[in-house]
């Protein structure tokens, strides 16, 4: 393999081992294999608390309806953070345990409005589980780290998705969708590096 593939791939996909931690979050998405995996992860004792986030995208201006996963899961979800809890649920997770956020627009206000959950609800994020799809680790740990910055962020990206650090070369939409989450990493963070650093 060419190195320079090797170095996107261990830049863009992002993976911890899981340890205990205060709070899962999961950023808005349609696909239910994050919110599967927060809730395996919430099963075996790793997090009290799951946080999803989202309203639907900005650019579709909706939520579209669930776009991949082994299971469906039936029902009208009129956000990203009702598809997400109703995964939830379905996979045992109680409701006391699942934060609402359902606000954000933009992986960016995925984690503001999700430390505007955390501080409302008082609580101390030492350590935090982040689960998303494999494609989304590096940039949705950018901005959740830049608004917890005393936070020790877990990437656990759900496992089971199409597109992974093994194939996404050889496949065009896993070509398309790495390459773009590698120009956006870039695009994205011009404003933010400025406020946090000049």
């Amino acid at each position: 393999m060419l190195e320079w593939i090797d170095d996107i791939t261990a830049f863009i996909f992002l993976h911890d081992a899981p340890q205990k931690a205060d709070i899962l979050f999961i950023p808005g998405n349609c696909h239910a294999e994050p919110s599967e995996y927060a809730a395996q992860l919430y099963h075996s004792g790793y997090a009290p608390l799951i946080l999803p986030s989202g309203l639907f995208s900005v650019t579709t201006g909706g939520f579209d309806g669930q776009k991949s996963g082994a299971r469906r899961y039936e029902g009208r979800f009129e956000t990203e953070w009702a598809f997400m809890r109703a995964v939830l649920l379905a996979n045992g997770v109680p409701d006391r345990a699942i934060l609402h956020e359902d606000e954000a627009t933009f992986t960016y206000q995925n984690a503001i409005y999700s430390r505007r959950r955390t501080d409302a609800e008082k609580l101390t994020v030492r350590r935090a589980i982040l689960c998303c799809m494999p494609v989304h680790a590096r940039r949705a740990k950018m901005y959740y780290q830049t608004l917890f910055p005393e936070t020790q962020l877990l990437l656990c990206p759900a496992p089971g998705t199409a597109i992974t650090r093994e194939n996404w070369m050889f496949e065009p939409d896993g070509i398309d969708q790495t390459l773009g989450e590698l120009t956006r990493c870039g695009s994205q963070f011009h404003d933010i590096l400025r406020e946090i650093t000049l």
